[in-house]
C-alpha cells in the first residue's frame, strides 16, 4: 500500500511523508510539492491513499482530489490543512479523513487505518453493481449474462431493497403491478427465480442470494454497489449520479426520487 502526500510547504510535506513511512499499514509514501507532479505519478503508479493539503497555489487540494478520483477511483482521500473553515467543504466531498495542522502521528495513524479499511473492502468485493442509469452486474469485471430479463429485474429489485428480506408476493407486486398473484403466476415467478439462481451459480456468485422460508434477500456485504456507496456519502458515487436510476424499471421511481432529492440537498 502506497500513500502520496501533496503539500506546498516542504517542511510539512517532509514530516507527513516521514510519519506515513512509520505506519504499519503502508509500504511506502511519496511526497510532492506540486499537484501536477502527483497526477503525473498516478499515471504510472497505484496509490491507496492521497494526503492532500487544501490551501495550495495553482491547484488546491479540493480540485486535486477530484482529478485523482478521475484517475484512480479507489484512492482514498485525506485532507490536511491549517484552516478549520475548510472542513465543511472538505466533508462535502466525502473524504475518508480530515486533519488539521500540525498533525500528530496518532491522529494520522487513525485516519490512515480507517481509509485503508475502506480501500481493502472495495478492492476485495468481486461483485460490482451499477444502478445509476441502466442496471448492470459484473463479476471480476465481466458482465453477468441473465438468461431471462425478468430474472435480471428480480435481482435489480433485491438490490434496490438493500438487503431487506422480501416475500415472493412482494417481488411479484413490484414486477407485475397490475397482475394477479394466482397459481399460474406463482409458478411463473418460481421459474424466474430458478433461472436467477442458475445465472448466479454459473457466475460463481450464488452465495449473494439468500433464500429462507420463501423469502429472498441480497447479501449486501458481498456487493460493491453505486447506490449503497451513494447512501454512505461516497464522493464518487454522489458525483456520478445524473438523475437516472435503474432504468427502465417503473418500481424504481420511488428510490430515484429519494436519491435525486438527496443529491440536490447536498448541492445546497
Amino acid at each position: 500500500m502506497i500513500a502520496i502526500c501533496v503539500d506546498d510547504e516542504p517542511l510539512v510535506l517532509q514530516l507527513t511523508v516521514s510519519l506515513c513511512k512509520e505506519l504499519p499499514g503502508l509500504d511506502d509514501a511519496v511526497g510532492f510539492t506540486r499537484a501536477e507532479e502527483a497526477l503525473a505519478y498516478l499515471g504510472g503508479h497505484d496509490a491507496a491513499i492521497a494526503i492532500l493539503d487544501i490551501d495550495m497555489p495553482d491547484m488546491n487540494g479540493l480540485a486535486l482530489a477530484a482529478k485523482i478520483k478521475e484517475k484512480s477511483p479507489d484512492t482514498a482521500i485525506i485532507f490536511l490543512t491549517g484552516y478549520a473553515e475548510f472542513a465543511v467543504e472538505a466533508f462535502s466531498l466525502h473524504a475518508s479523513g480530515y486533519l488539521l495542522k500540525p498533525i500528530s502521528r496518532e491522529k494520522l495513524a487513525g485516519e490512515v487505518e480507517y481509509a485503508l479499511g475502506q480501500h481493502r473492502t472495495r478492492r476485495t468485493k468481486r461483485i460490482s453493481v451499477q444502478t445509476f442509469g441502466n442496471f448492470e452486474v459484473t463479476v471480476d469485471g465481466v458482465a453477468v449474462a441473465f438468461s431471462r430479463s425478468k430474472a435480471k429485474e428480480v435481482f435489480a429489485y433485491l438490490i434496490d431493497r438493500g438487503g431487506k428480506s422480501v416475500t415472493r408476493a412482494e417481488v411479484f407486486a413490484a414486477l407485475w403491478e397490475e397482475g394477479d398473484y394466482d397459481r399460474s403466476m406463482q409458478k411463473q415467478l418460481d421459474v424466474i427465480i430458478r433461472s436467477l439462481k442458475h445465472t448466479l451459480t454459473d457466475a460463481g456468485i450464488e452465495d449473494v442470494l439468500e433464500m429462507k422460508k420463501g423469502n429472498l434477500r441480497i447479501r449486501t456485504e458481498l456487493v460493491d454497489c453505486d447506490l449503497y456507496r451513494f447512501l454512505q456519502g461516497d464522493a464518487d458515487s454522489v458525483n456520478a449520479y445524473r438523475g437516472e436510476y435503474m432504468s427502465p424499471y417503473p418500481w424504481a421511481n420511488m428510490t430515484e426520487a429519494y436519491i435525486t432529492r438527496n443529491r440536490l440537498m447536498r448541492d445546497l
